[in-house]
């Protein structure tokens, strides 16, 4: 047989990768394989792009305090925070739940962690999207180890958020004290829409 001879004859690797593919082809010198990395260059889209990204992952990385830096409240205190030059109107309405609710998060079941994430999360989604009016349902926490902890987070992470101009605790129709109304600032785009209004009304009287 054919591979008897090649044995018999002590053919060399290389005259048997020879004979198979012909002269003009030599293996490669060295072990296994290889490869070339090819490097790719970067243009300035893809560099825009990268810093987008950059700025995005920062913008909702949570920066609100854990659990352990807060002081705990009583189950039935009233939450109350308005930035200053909030007119007395605006934050009245707020407070009577006289703004129509967009947007809502419960937090019952949820772990002080889970809360602060889902938080977070909640309030930059709420700017982004314009939204003027929300409420975060967080409960009293009565008969647990640790009363009103919830509540009490809630009371401490708002006011850390720029975008959240003003909140107060809910109407009993909305959950009383067990929720918390928010008033956000308005979007760019949101004042924008409310100029061009007034302007529209000025030409039109």
């Amino acid at each position: 047989m054919a591979s008897e001879k090649i044995l018999n004859n002590s053919v060399s690797d290389n005259d048997l990768f020879e004979s198979m593919l012909g002269e003009d082809v030599v293996p490669l010198s060295g072990k296994g394989a290889y490869r070339t990395e090819q490097v790719q260059t970067q243009t300035p889209g893809m560099i825009e792009r990268r810093k987008a990204a950059q700025r995005e992952e920062s913008q909702y990385s949570n920066e609100l305090a854990t659990g352990d830096e807060i002081k705990l409240l009583d189950p039935f205190d009233t939450l109350t925070f308005a930035r200053a030059g909030v007119q007395h109107g605006v934050f009245k309405n707020l407070r009577q739940g006289k703004y129509e609710i967009q947007s809502a998060l419960d937090l019952h079941g949820k772990t002080v962690d889970q809360s602060r994430q889902a938080v977070w999360g909640f309030i930059k989604d709420c700017a982004k999207q314009g939204v003027r009016c929300a409420i975060i349902t967080h409960g009293k926490g009565l008969g647990r180890e640790e009363p009103a902890k919830l509540k009490s987070c809630v009371n401490h992470w708002l006011p850390q958020i720029e975008s959240v101009l003003a909140f107060h605790s809910a109407q009993k129709q909305h959950g009383g004290l067990g929720a918390t109304y928010i008033l956000f600032k308005k979007s760019s785009a949101s004042r924008q829409r409310t100029s061009q209004q007034h302007q529209h009304r000025g030409k039109r009287s």
